[in-house]
């Protein structure tokens, strides 16, 4: 927290008029929001991993480049553990669809427009964004590949199938994902920028209810379809399946 103090005084040029630690977001990373005397805020992040903000400050660069509406890093310590970026609002989509999700996936208008606007901007996210991208400046791997796709798949795997007590035979689901995989992975020439955990918790919304989106740091080359599985089937969401086919033809169109 000391460096980054220093970090944001020796750019800012004075100390902050105060500062916030915000929640963990599941990550090795802690976020600060510093307070200037005029109301002004930014960011400020202590990672563990100097691989992993390295490739933070690189995407939030190159995406800044493309006008695409994500935060834009303003300094960078010479540990580079730490850094400030814009930012983006105090408002996830995830806080902002709370009463839907308590009611069942019962959405109300307003709340199915923040998703059809957020899904709206992933293909620009993944085509624009790709466009002249240095994959090989992505950590902790370039490309989803195969042994990245079993990653997930154990996941669910250990994580939940056995911890539901259902019967199920090993062997085949070893095949069955086997055959997910090579689907997943099929032809890298054609994957786009995949996002990897493009999820409610990673939008924020401005003061205008459009959608901004953070913690892309594990994107790599993949395939799109990933990133629209992830976000219409999040567990805690319960969207329609209605709402699902709405969002994805959102997708499509966009």
């Amino acid at each position: 927290m000391e460096e980054l103090l220093r970090l944001y005084e020796d750019w800012r040029g004075c100390a902050p008029q105060s500062v916030e630690q915000l929640p963990g977001a599941g990550s090795n990373r802690t976020y600060y929001r510093f307070w200037d005397a005029e109301g002004d805020s930014l960011i400020g992040v202590v990672g563990t991993s100097r691989e992993e903000n390295e490739a933070f400050i690189y995407l939030a660069g190159h995406f800044g480049q493309k006008r695409l509406p994500m935060p834009r890093v303003v300094a960078v310590s010479t540990s580079r553990l730490c850094y400030l970026q814009t930012d983006l609002g105090h408002r996830s989509l995830f806080d902002a669809l709370s009463e839907g999700r308590e009611k069942g996936g019962r959405y109300a208008p307003e709340e199915k427009e923040l998703l059809r606007r957020t899904i709206a901007e992933l293909p620009r996210i993944q085509f624009v964004g790709a466009e002249g991208l240095d994959f090989g400046r992505c950590y902790p791997m370039a490309s989803m590949d195969r042994t990245a796709v079993f990653f997930d798949l154990n996941y669910f795997k250990y994580c939940f199938l056995k911890t539901t007590g259902l019967d199920f035979n090993e062997v085949k689901l070893e095949k069955a994902f086997s055959e997910m995989a090579k689907d997943l992975v099929g032809d890298p020439d054609k994957h786009a920028f995949q996002y990897r955990d493009f999820q409610a918790r990673n939008v924020m919304l401005d003061r205008d209810g459009q959608p901004r989106f953070i913690d892309f740091q594990g994107g790599r080359r993949g395939p799109v379809e990933y990133d629209v599985a992830s976000f219409l089937w999040q567990a805690s969401a319960h969207y329609a399946p209605e709402l699902r086919h709405e969002l994805m033809a959102v997708y499509l169109d966009a």
